[in-house]
């Protein structure tokens, strides 16, 4: 098998970041909210001018997996009402194509965006997480993230966790 390579997103890689995002978020998510309602997300949470644009913000960081072709991302970036430098970074999403699932390689995109914050001085990273996605739940979970709320996402009719790390 070719080794899976992570390196920085790069604006070329929004319409391979969709792809997986489309994947990876049927497979996980078509059972909870639909699968219409999966397609309609995609195409307004990841837009490719908006992946491109994302890529290049310093305030963010994007690393993609790729082998042949991307297989998975993370993208981390500031808190929006964090203003200096350090604080706490949000988990903005992570994904990798379900037949990577358990394979090790969403821990290491996840390993790779902590490094660089640990590197930008972050205390701590939060993420939002649909309450009914047991695999993305227990992925968390497993890697030391602590649960500090559950509420009510009214757009997608679902109960989420809210889950904290300190870096």
């Amino acid at each position: 098998m070719t080794s899976t390579a992570i390196r920085p997103a790069r604006p070329a890689d929004a319409a391979g970041i969709r792809r997986v995002a489309r994947e990876s978020w049927h497979a996980a998510y078509d059972d909870i909210i639909g699968a219409e309602t999966v397609d309609d997300t995609i195409d307004r949470w990841y837009d490719p001018d908006r992946l491109r644009e994302s890529a290049r913000r310093p305030s963010h960081e994007f690393f993609v997996a790729e082998r042949d072709r991307l297989v998975g991302f993370v993208q981390v970036a500031r808190d929006a009402e964090e203003e200096e430098e350090g604080g706490t970074f949000e988990l903005v999403r992570i994904y990798v194509v379900s037949d990577e699932w358990g394979s090790g390689l969403g821990t290491r995109l996840l390993t790779r965006a902590e490094r660089r914050l640990e590197d930008r001085d972050a205390d701590r990273l939060r993420l939002t997480v649909l309450a009914d996605n047991e695999v993305g739940v227990g992925f968390y979970e497993s890697r030391g993230f602590e649960r500090t709320e559950e509420r009510d996402d009214a757009a997608l009719g679902v109960t989420e966790f809210v889950y904290e790390k300190e870096l």
